[in-house]
């Protein structure tokens, strides 16, 4: 073997050792496309699609979370977020959603970490509700979202597109979920829509609804 295959082939293996000697990782700042983090006690600055010497990449970083991936696996961590004994298989999120004796899935869950009570709807573009539910909400629907009209069983109707914060079903929570707020006064159910359910799993197993979180 030669001289300079040789120095590769070690370069490697250090490089190697260096990823599996990772045992804590602390998040210490957050900036766009940015991360300070602190590799067992030695400060980083992770950028965007970049190596650090200890195998550390960043996927993407805003001011609130970053997308870190060590060995192939990725994981979102908030400012303060901690990684220890390198990168663990997050725990599988589910929510399982019960038919009730109309046939229908319902369940309970959170907007914006307000009790509502969904009902899952596949036909539905979004998560969708009347103005009423909006207001209870908080939603300044009128101020921050855009004026459109949507198709509903009466017909054409004017309602208003949001982003909602966070929408949860169970352990699920997701951000920056689109919804629809329907101008007018109507049932206290949300429409749990695919801008929710496009981002979930999704299993029927007949009488319960098995709802599992992609990362």
């Amino acid at each position: 073997m030669r001289k300079g295959q040789c120095l590769i082939l070690l370069l490697i293996s250090l490089i190697s050792c260096q990823a599996l000697a990772v045992e804590q990782i602390v998040v210490e700042a957050l900036f766009t496309d940015k991360a300070m983090v602190s590799v067992d006690g030695v400060r980083r600055l992770l950028k965007l699609n970049q190596s650090s010497p200890e195998g550390l990449r960043l996927i993407s970083a805003t001011s609130k979370e970053a997308v870190i991936e060590l060995d192939g696996e990725r994981q979102t961590y908030p400012l303060g977020g901690h990684i220890t004994t390198r990168f663990s298989k997050p725990e599988q999120l589910t929510a399982k959603v019960w038919r009730d004796q109309a046939g229908a899935y319902t369940t309970v869950g959170t907007i914006n970490g307000l009790t509502v009570n969904f009902l899952v709807d596949t036909g539905a573009t979004a998560v969708a509700m009347h103005a009423n539910q909006a207001k209870r909400l908080g939603i300044s629907y009128r101020l921050e979202g855009n004026p459109i009209y949507v198709h509903t069983a009466n017909g054409t109707t004017p309602a208003y597109d949001v982003v909602l914060d966070r929408v949860q079903v169970g352990d699920i929570t997701l951000r920056q979920i689109r919804g629809f707020v329907i101008d007018s006064n109507g049932p206290g159910r949300v429409l749990l829509g695919m801008s929710f359910l496009n981002r979930v799993k999704m299993e029927d197993q007949g009488s319960v609804l098995v709802l599992e979180q992609r990362f």
